[in-house]
């Protein structure tokens, strides 16, 4: 229920005179929502009939604006708040009083039934309400009531008029319950009522829609009403006879959406599937449908087709396995699954000509999963009806993917170009799963296609059939192992045969060769065949994404096999950079599919190819360095940062013993002497710094820079080494002019993986102490404008401490001020900040004993974490970062009880602290909750959760539901 007092403006003397919820005021306010053309006005007009709605006076003004001589508008806001008063506040409505209003709601409606029908609907919905609220006890025999009511001949409205608001009114009370507020177990009551409900509901719908004189409109509304009914779970048995009807009905155009929305909703209901003897009646109804199906495709009807479609999936795809257990009846099942094949396959390009077939895809999912989750002995039978039912659905999968003429692709709009190569992904997923059930042989079915399509001299193929297949192929072998397979020595021998005359299908032979590149690598004898089509489609724009794709794969894949090939590979690679044909993530790709490339080389062939590579771009950075900054030269120097730290990504001459972030990292030694890549960064050291000391300013420039040592420091981990102090020595320089967050998170990087080592230890402490002493002088002087760096600097003090403590005992390091910068920063109002800082403290408190600074500063300074942390949680972060204070309450009662006990205890103690809305017995609960915990971590965070619901007043509201 919605606690009034918290309405804006309903509190305060000085507000009384505009809280005057009178008919006169309110009609005002609404006049003014509708016509007044200030948007300020109308939005307050708004938030002010709220409050009346809400309001006791609501009851006064909402029967006179039902008068006959208000407008629609107005009458229909006073339905809407009887509505409102009803569903919402029912609990101020005395019990003697629910007679009289149920009378008025009656009366009101009966009148309506033959004026406006907004308003009709809207006073249907406040009875429907009213009647879930008194069910059963208060009112046992709603339903039939108002049936009775209804049917009563002395009402002064004809009986066309007071049955179409009948109709409405049983239409409304199964949604009306479906959206309700009740409380779970009144919800199970009213429902088991309803169903007992409907036996007064059916037998009067069956009787309208097979009644000849039943006018169009009521025919309508009673499917409706049906469609609504059938969502309560009603029995299926027990919708026969309307079911029935509904197909009946099917043939009448005006009737046809409405019927199939009824059926749909009948056969889809969970409960349904019991019922398998109702379910077998309703397949010859299906089937019946055909010639109307088939009447509407040569029609190019697609409502129609789309329509009767709809109904045959829900019976198939619902029910497909509680039909294919009864084996007696396999052949009735077998002809509705092949009238779904006919609506899979049915004739037109999606989403042009045509909107039905997508529909089907679950379908087939779902028939293979229930035929393969049968035992051996009935799997073998169906398997034998079903294997040729699903080598067809692959041939009408690939019919439907095919694309249309040139010509007539021209004039598809960009959107659906797009729905349909969304569709033709979901063709490629239903593919993939089909393999399961088919096997190599619907690979060997494929190739066979493929093969007499390039090798018949008969007539000469459509590149769109060719694709196709090709297309099916590649679903395929993109998820599934085909290095098994004997037909793809032969695939990759007729890739070169095809004909490419199209971008579509030059951009699926290329992601066709990608999908088969572990392949080449298990048989590098036919990487010849294929890599010189990827090398050629290099240098067209239109196959930007899938030729480098597919040479991106190729070099990662087969990087062992390809030295042979290097230098073709890079020459190629550094025409296509320098003629720019790429846009530029294609280009980041490119580098990294050379970085694979060159891993594979010997030292000096690397060095070789990497000098003539990246001279060019070395000499444009020169150029670049001289010249003032631009915004155009700045795009051109971070592209150039971006393409070298794509290539150092995956440039990678040793091999990894371990690869798990967290473990210790260790790499076997490059046994050729130094690494290629530390050759290179010494080399263009200098002039980084000197691109850097101009750019200093710019966060993307200074981000750039730091990626290249980022991602290399990453790739090389120990062979990183010779760069260590050059690198701490930049970072510092840079960090001391201008702090970025990417600075400290290269300096993270660097703590991770050198700190631990005595070597590397002095220049690495240099840093982190230097870093420290900048980000805390940035925290004097107001950090609220970098929460990013806030972030990032939490996260480098939690990898300092996880993974080198040691840098805490240093006495240049203010632990203290530490400590409270990162109190500040749980006051953030930025989440991820928050986090972070989280995270450092639950990294710190366990520290607590081994290192003697931090020890000192939680005990002196804890304090003021734990009263940071219960302000959070009595309200002021956000609920979704409560599990993060949890954290550091757990950390602090495990590592550091005996000065928890005291504090908490002491910090509650204060009135109004953490909530005003507590009282003292339920913090006192809390801190003892608390104080017991020291193991199980998930039952702090689900009091922390409890403690903060009560301290918003949130406990028991609508708003924990979501929680």
């Amino acid at each position: 229920m919605e606690r009034r007092e918290e309405q804006p403006g309903a509190a305060g003397a000085g507000a009384a005179p505009a809280l005057d919820f009178t008919v006169e005021n309110v009609e005002k306010a609404l006049h003014q929502l509708y016509y007044d053309p200030n948007i300020e006005n109308k939005n307050l007009a708004q938030k002010w009939l709220m409050q009346a709605q809400a309001s006791p006076q609501a009851w006064h003004f909402s029967w006179q604006l039902l008068q006959p001589d208000k407008v629609p508008e107005i009458q229909y806001f006073g339905a809407s708040a009887l509505h409102i008063k009803i569903s919402r506040y029912w609990s101020d409505i005395p019990t003697d009083q629910y007679e009289s209003l149920k009378a008025q709601l009656f009366t009101q409606i009966t009148r309506f039934a033959s004026g406006s029908k907004i308003v009709l609907t809207r006073l249907c919905v406040a009875l429907a309400s009213l009647a879930l609220s008194m069910m059963p006890d208060a009112w046992p025999c709603a339903v039939a009531d108002m049936v009775r009511l209804f049917q009563a001949e002395d009402s002064p409205v004809d009986s066309q008029g007071r049955c179409l608001a009948l109709l409405e009114l049983l239409t409304v009370l199964p949604e009306e319950f479906q959206t309700s507020r009740l409380p779970q177990y009144r919800k199970s009551l009213v429902r088991t009522s309803l169903a007992v409900e409907c036996g007064a509901v059916f037998p009067l719908l069956e009787q309208l829609l097979q009644q000849p004189s039943s006018p169009s409109c009521v025919r309508q509304k009673v499917l409706k009403c049906f469609s609504s009914w059938v969502q309560l779970e009603v029995p299926l048995q027990d919708c026969e006879a309307l079911i029935q009807a509904a197909f009946a009905a099917l043939q009448d155009s005006e009737l046809f959406d409405s019927s199939v929305e009824a059926i749909v909703n009948a056969i889809s209901q969970p409960d349904a599937q019991r019922y398998v003897n109702t379910l077998l009646k309703l397949i010859p109804l299906v089937l019946g449908l055909q010639d109307q199906l088939r009447q509407a495709v040569q029609n190019g009807d697609m409502e129609t087709s789309h329509g009767i479609c709809r109904i045959a999936v829900a019976l198939g795809e619902n029910h497909s396995r509680a039909l294919l257990d009864q084996v007696e009846h396999w052949q009735s099942f077998l002809a509705l699954v092949n009238m779904i094949m006919f609506c899979t396959g049915i004739p037109g390009h999606f989403p042009v000509n045509e909107t039905t077939s997508s529909l089907t895809l679950t379908f087939w999912y779902t028939l293979q999963d229930d035929i393969l989750s049968f035992e051996a002995e009935k799997q073998a039978v169906y398997q034998q009806v079903y294997r040729p039912v699903y080598f067809q659905l692959v041939d009408v999968l690939l019919h439907k993917a095919q694309f249309p003429s040139d010509e007539e692709y021209g004039f598809w709009s960009s959107d659906e170009k797009e729905q349909f190569r969304i569709y033709r992904v979901d063709i490629s997923d239903t593919l993939m799963y089909v393999y399961e059930m088919l096997g190599a042989e619907l690979l060997s079915n494929l190739y066979d296609k493929l093969g007499r399509l390039l090798t018949s001299s008969e007539e000469p193929y459509s590149w769109q059939h060719t694709e196709a297949l090709l297309y099916g192929f590649q679903s395929i072998a993109e998820t599934i192992d085909v290095n098994y397979s004997d037909v793809v020595p032969g695939l990759i021998g007729l890739i070169p045969r095809i004909s490419i005359s199209n971008v579509q299908l030059a951009d699926t032979v290329m992601f066709t060769i990608g999908a088969l590149s572990e392949w080449l690598a298990d048989h590098p004898v036919m990487i010849n065949s294929v890599l010189p089509l990827v090398l050629h489609a290099l240098g067209n724009p239109e196959l930007s994404i899938s030729s480098v794709s597919t040479l991106k794969k190729i070099c990662r894949e087969c990087k062992y096999d390809l030295p042979p090939y290097a230098a073709n590979i890079v020459a190629v690679s550094q025409d296509v950079l320098m003629k720019q044909i790429h846009k530029t993530s294609q280009c980041m790709w490119l580098m990294q599919a050379l970085g694979f490339l060159l891993s594979a080389l010997q030292v000096e062939e690397i060095l070789k190819n990497l000098h003539s590579l990246i001279s060019p771009y070395i000499q444009q950075l020169e150029k670049l360095a001289e010249e003032i900054p631009n915004p155009s030269n700045k795009l051109a120097i971070v592209h150039i940062l971006g393409l070298l730290s794509n290539l150092f990504t995956t440039l990678d001459v040793s091999h990894h013993e371990d690869d798990h972030e967290g473990s210790e990292l260790r790499k076997l030694p490059v046994p050729q002497g130094p690494n290629p890549v530390v050759v290179v960064l010494q080399q263009v050291f200098q002039l980084i710094q000197k691109v850097l000391s101009k750019w200093l300013n710019d966060a993307q420039v200074v981000e750039a820079v730091c990626a290249i040592f980022e991602k290399s420091v990453k790739t090389l981990l120990d062979d990183f080494a010779p760069m260590v102090p050059q690198l701490c020595e930049m970072l510092g320089r840079m960090y001391s002019t201008i702090p970025q967050a990417s600075a400290l998170d290269l300096t993270r990087q660097l703590v991770h993986i050198f700190a631990h080592e005595p070597a590397h230890f002095p220049p690495i402490e240099a840093l982190f102490l230097l870093v420290t002493s900048v980000t805390l002088t940035l925290f004097q002087q107001g950090p609220r404008d970098h929460p990013d760096i806030v972030d990032s600097f939490m996260q480098l003090l939690a990898q300092a401490l996880k993974r080198k403590p040691d840098l805490f005992l240093c006495e240049r390091l203010d632990v203290k001020a530490v400590f409270q910068c990162a109190v500040l920063a749980l006051k953030f109002p930025e989440a991820p900040t928050v986090k972070a800082s989280c995270g450092f403290f639950t990294e710190l408190l366990p520290r607590c004993g081994e290192v003697e600074p931090v020890g000192k500063v939680v005990q002196e300074d804890g304090r003021m974490l734990l009263i940071a942390v219960l302000e959070a949680i009595g309200g002021q972060a956000s609920r979704s970062l409560m599990d993060c204070f949890a954290d550091i309450l757990f950390a602090l009662n495990k590592h550091c009880f005996s000065l928890l006990s005291v504090w908490i205890k002491e910090a509650l103690q204060a009135p109004g602290f953490p909530s005003a809305r507590l009282s003292p017995e339920q913090k006192d609960t809390f801190s003892q909750q608390i104080l017991r915990e020291r193991v199980n971590k998930r039952r702090v965070k689900e009091m922390v959760k409890e403690f903060t619901l009560l301290c918003r007043g949130l406990h028991g509201t609508d708003y924990t539901a979501d929680y």
